[in-house]
């Protein structure tokens, strides 16, 4: 509701600006006041317009004022100038409030695609914390874009890249095939024996990864010999038609189907699941190559160290008039014994996300039912009935880290050059930096920490040396502290529910954990840090709600009953004044989640959200403290008390949705 007020009156001064200056703002600053006393926003358009009109910000505030005032916008009660220049606009308190009780709010979404991309791990081991804060980012965003009951949202699609072909999974072919000695039969019967072991083919697949990369540095006189075998693999898996292939293809889509497997405890799902392998045989980079030759964007390198291979002018850098001989920065797109680059593989596939890529798909196969919709992964054989299009996104997200800029920078200027410039502004890098673990989380997780890595801030891990931290076994144990906690406290409660909210609370915590910082920093994850029930932490939020929900217990009644009885109530008297500013101030940061979500796409940035849902829960807790609700013998207040604690739990229950946490019935 806060952002609807918002819109309405900014519609207003434009109409005002337009008619009284002849003038059109794009964009017109909102803050807000430092006390809600002094009202609900501050506008300072008249300094912005100081300068165009020669006149003091004081007196155009005033014009504008006066303006306002004539036709107040609804929600607005008044508007009064301050300081130098400020418009301070109050809300209409008790209007307001029961236009939030009732839940209108300003809508979110629009036309058109939007394709998402996130988790995309090597099908090669078993997901580590680290391919968790991808999932979770991209799962989110997709959550704040979608349509939902909430908001009108946008068409959506969400796609986890799969690198069937790559050298990772090469590695593991060459640890099966070199190591082990198998070939594509007895590595069948490896699935089928660790699957009547209950063992995991991804955790297998963890420890032959770091074997076979130590296998190829241990023996230096066999170090060349090693590194062709690795390069012979990787020839063969890209090829297709053989056994080694066959192998390659066995592993990585049984590690596929344990990865996502891992994402649904965590509520994360698919849509489409194109893989490399497609974008090889169907000969997507073949389109690519000819469209950016055709557009001047590729061309042959004649001399100087990239001589031989297909290149293109590297973002950042500009032709220079007269400029001569080879540009020894270029970036290199085919190689000289013509193998594609990565960034090569990338274009292409972007070109096809932008449907930019002339006659080319991939095929659709279904691969997975989710409780709501398919997953679908590509093929490059014929599609099965009803399969969905998805290259015809109008704007694409990459959730990759930040180490992938460059390639992504590429990518984008490729798409400039070609002369798609709508596209390449729609196409968003949405980076994020790597995650590591505190000392003291190391050692829980049972790692040897020197002393000198336990004075440190955190500690990096590492899957091919063997320090990492595997996403099912790090949710296990988030899970085990919190059955523990919860085991204690509702002894009453049936095993199947303690362990409902045992789980609940991990998975809460753990996202959180990963949502609470912004994408640009560094995470060190705690696991004491993330499952406390104080401060900045999903559990923290969720026993705001599991409080709210006592109280209406307690009250014998229900947050609908309340909102219901709240609509035929005079809310005024109790909202003025000082107390009266404590409660407005829960109702105010309530009616704000459209417009923190609104920021969020803006910005990219998911953090916001999770801040936000935080600063309720505190809110809450600080009314809850201020205010004793069940103890309360007035009635209208305790009406009022009630529908405070309603509306709060309602926004805090949404917003921990669209951050993909649930709430739990008890804590």
């Amino acid at each position: 509701m806060y952002r609807k007020v918002q819109q309405s009156l900014l519609a207003r001064i434009q109409a005002i600006l337009a008619e009284r200056y002849q003038l059109t703002f794009s964009h017109l600053a909102v803050e807000q006041p430092p006390s809600i006393s002094m009202g609900e926003l501050a506008l300072p358009v008249a300094f912005e317009l100081a300068k165009q009109l020669r006149k003091a910000p004081r007196a155009i505030a005033t014009e504008l004022a006066a303006e306002l005032s004539s036709s107040l916008p609804t929600g607005v009660a008044s508007v009064e100038v301050a300081g130098a220049g400020y418009i301070n606009v109050r809300f209409d308190r008790e209007a307001v409030a029961h236009d939030i009780a009732s839940d209108q709010h300003s809508d979110i979404g629009g036309p058109g695609f939007r394709l998402i991309e996130h988790t995309s791990i090597n099908p090669n081991k078993a997901a580590h914390i680290g391919h968790l804060r991808n999932a979770i980012l991209g799962d989110t965003f997709q959550r704040l874009l979608r349509k939902d009951d909430y908001k009108s949202g946008y068409d959506v699609g969400v796609q986890n890249y799969i690198d069937n072909t790559g050298v990772q999974v090469a590695d593991v072919v060459v640890g099966l095939t070199h190591l082990e000695g198998r070939d594509l039969a007895s590595t069948k019967r490896l699935l089928s024996d660790l699957d009547a072991k209950g063992e995991r083919i991804d955790y297998y697949c963890w420890d032959l990864y770091a074997s076979v990369s130590q296998w190829y540095s241990a023996d230096p006189d066999q170090a060349a010999a090693r590194k062709q075998i690795r390069l012979e693999t990787l020839h063969a898996i890209e090829h297709g038609g053989n056994e080694t292939a066959a192998v390659a293809d066995l592993i990585a889509t049984a590690v596929l189907r344990r990865h996502l497997e891992t994402m649904q405890r965590l509520s994360i799902e698919y849509d489409f699941l194109p893989r490399e392998s497609e974008i090889l045989h169907l000969h997507f980079w073949d389109a690519a190559r000819q469209l950016m030759i055709e557009k001047g964007v590729l061309y042959l390198e004649t001399e100087g160290k990239n001589k031989g291979c297909w290149v293109m002018r590297r973002a950042g850098t500009e032709e220079v008039e007269g400029e001569e001989g080879p540009n020894e920065d270029a970036k290199v797109i085919v190689r000289s014994n013509g193998t594609v680059t990565y960034v090569g593989k990338d274009i292409a596939y972007h070109l096809w996300k932008f449907g930019l890529l002339p006659g080319k798909d991939f095929g659709y196969r279904k691969f997975l039912e989710y409780p709501s919709h398919t997953c679908w992964i590509s093929t490059d054989g014929p599609s099965d009935a009803g399969h969905p299009i998805f290259g015809h996104a109008d704007a694409i997200y990459n959730v990759i880290d930040s180490r992938q800029n460059d390639p992504q920078t590429q990518v984008v200027q490729a798409l400039r050059g070609m002369g798609f410039t709508k596209e390449a502004d729609r196409y968003t890098h949405f980076s994020y930096e790597m995650v590591a673990l505190t000392p003291r989380c190391a050692l829980d997780l049972g790692y040897a920490v020197s002393e000198e890595d336990q004075k440190r801030a955190y500690i990096e891990v590492s899957g091919r040396k063997g320090f990492g931290v595997k996403a099912d076994d790090l949710l296990d144990q988030l899970i085990s502290a919190a059955q523990t906690e919860v085991d204690a406290r509702h002894p009453d409660l049936s095993d199947a529910e303690r362990a409902t909210i045992a789980r609940q609370i991990a998975v809460g915590a753990l996202r959180y954990f990963m949502l609470r910082y912004t994408r640009n920093t560094v995470i060190a994850f705690d696991f004491k840090d993330a499952l406390s029930f104080e401060g900045e932490t999903g559990p923290y939020i969720q026993y705001a709600i599991v409080r709210a929900a006592n109280i209406f217990r307690k009250a014998n009644t229900n947050p609908e009953a309340t909102i219901a009885g709240f609509q035929q109530f005079n809310a005024k008297p109790f909202l003025e004044g000082e107390e009266g500013n404590s409660i407005w101030e829960t109702w105010l940061l309530a009616a704000k989640l459209s417009s923190v979500i609104e920021q969020c796409l803006s910005t990219s940035e998911p953090a916001y959200l999770a801040r936000y849902a935080f600063q309720l829960a505190q809110q809450f807790n600080n009314f809850y403290h201020r205010h004793h609700i069940l103890n309360e013998t007035d009635p209208d207040r305790r009406a009022l008390y009630l529908a405070t604690a309603a509306v709060a739990q309602r926004e805090m229950i949404r917003a921990l949705g669209f951050l993909g946490i649930e709430a739990p019935e008890r804590m």
